[in-house]
């Protein structure tokens, strides 16, 4: 029984280490992806990007799906470059930041084509800057009013007047 056991493990870690249990690159069949060249490849929200693949070969056409980041199916139509596909869709307004895999099926041959987006948020998009007051609990006892803020101003302008005079006496020695 441990021989067995022994057996079986060694003849998976070959198997393993060889690559013989690859898993199916898609729809059961082991086609080998391709590369997906997505520019540009940083982006902010609301870019419009251009994916391109040569892994069609001379077809060319493609399905695109860029649903990870929102933007739904587009199609890649064969090129002028010769084996290329290309083709362009837009990032929409609510992609949150993060890194996006979008992949590119080829119309023949079941081929697919693999390329990553990273969205992030530039200074011009989605920045957040504070407005207004700040809630501490400190002043603002007396509101917006001018006048209850000229009084306020007033008072403390006689209390510091008063307190100066207090000083002052108490230095020459007149006591209080």
């Amino acid at each position: 029984m441990r021989g067995t056991t022994r057996l079986l493990a060694a003849t998976a870690l070959a198997v393993t280490a060889a690559g013989g249990l690859a898993a199916p690159a898609f729809g059961g069949t082991a086609a080998k992806a391709g590369v997906l060249d997505v520019a540009p490849h940083t982006v902010v929200p609301g870019t419009h990007i251009t994916a391109t693949t040569d892994a069609c070969g001379g077809s060319g056409a493609a399905d695109g799906d860029a649903s990870a980041v929102g933007a739904g199916r587009f199609t890649l139509a064969p090129s002028s470059d010769e084996g290329r596909a290309i083709g362009q869709f837009r990032v929409p307004d609510s992609a949150v930041p993060g890194t996006y895999e979008i992949v590119a099926e080829c119309a023949k041959g079941g081929r697919r084509a693999l390329g990553d987006l990273i969205v992030t948020l530039g200074p011009a998009q989605g920045a957040v800057y504070p407005r207004g007051s700040v809630k501490t609990g400190v002043g603002g006892a007396l509101g917006p009013d001018p006048v209850q803020t000229a009084a306020g101003v007033a008072a403390l302008a006689v209390a510091a007047a008063g307190g100066t005079w207090l000083l002052h006496r108490r230095a020459r020695g007149d006591g209080i």
